[in-house]
């Protein structure tokens, strides 16, 4: 790369700029066989998955559950899984977009480390990411989990006893409550999964966030502990970051083309060397 440093100015006034941005990136990745994507809610709202800080999203237009409600208030249950019963559908029913599916196609040519996301959607896996490789360290909506005995049970196996009318649904092997796979306020990111995407942030060559904010920690600090360990850092988002300054690129593009154009790049160059 003959700048990388480049953080070309964004928008639709520098197409050309930002094609030559999208092009070292290629390159870069190109080059790389330990690539980390690093994924936020920008990657899925192509999917039409709203961003969470979006004026669409969760933390805008609905009550997030404090854990210790969902342990001790049945009424707070029943309205949890009154919401769940009409959204889990929609979420079942969403497609990857091409953002999904480029980060899929370097997994299968052997650059892709490991996915570490904080969406809870698994659009990554139905794209076609291994779920050995997918770091989720918000949980998934896919997933029920048992607060007593941690039994974990298929969100559709819980979705169809709520359609038969149950409203509190608890665990049919112990009793205790049940409440989804991801992370509710008051409670911290999952140990073990927290743990394997800073060591696989430590062992990556390429960093490539897509999507995300990086204002929300832990999950925030990872790019820098790559970069920190000697990786390259490319950062891929609509709005600023409190990261941009260390970045090797930094672009505002649509995830989904963007993506795409760098992958191409990236491939077809591995092909012609």
């Amino acid at each position: 790369m003959q700048n990388p440093s480049y953080h070309p100015a964004a928008g639709p006034d520098h197409p050309r700029q930002d094609a030559d941005a999208l092009d070292q990136i290629g390159d870069l990745v190109r080059t790389s066989s330990r690539l980390v994507a690093f994924t936020g809610a920008g990657i899925s709202t192509e999917s039409g998955i709203p961003d969470y800080r979006g004026p669409n999203g969760v933390w805008a237009t609905q009550d997030i559950p404090h854990i210790d409600r969902i342990r001790t208030d049945q009424e707070a249950r029943r309205a949890y899984w009154a919401e769940r019963r009409v959204r889990y559908p929609e979420m079942l029913a969403r497609e990857p977009n091409a953002g999904h599916t480029a980060i899929a196609r370097l997994e299968r040519s052997g650059k892709l480390l490991a996915v570490i996301t904080q969406n809870i959607d698994g659009l990554h896996q139905k794209a076609g990411n291994s779920p050995e490789r997918v770091i989720e360290l918000h949980g998934s909506t896919h997933r029920i989990r048992c607060t007593v005995c941690g039994r974990v049970y298929a969100g559709e196996a819980i979705q169809a006893r709520l359609d038969a009318g149950e409203d509190d649904p608890h665990c049919p092997v112990c009793g205790g409550v049940l409440r989804g796979g991801t992370i509710l306020f008051g409670e911290p990111l999952p140990e073990d999964a927290l743990k394997t995407a800073v060591a696989v942030a430590r062992a990556s060559d390429v960093m490539l966030v897509v999507g995300s904010s990086l204002v929300v920690n832990p999950a925030a600090r990872l790019p820098m502990i790559a970069k920190q360990a000697g990786a390259r850092l490319v950062i891929l988002n609509r709005s600023r970051t409190p990261l941009d300054d260390e970045a090797d690129i930094r672009l505002s593009a649509e995830a989904g083309p963007a993506l795409t154009r760098i992958v191409d790049r990236a491939l077809s160059e591995d092909a012609h060397a």
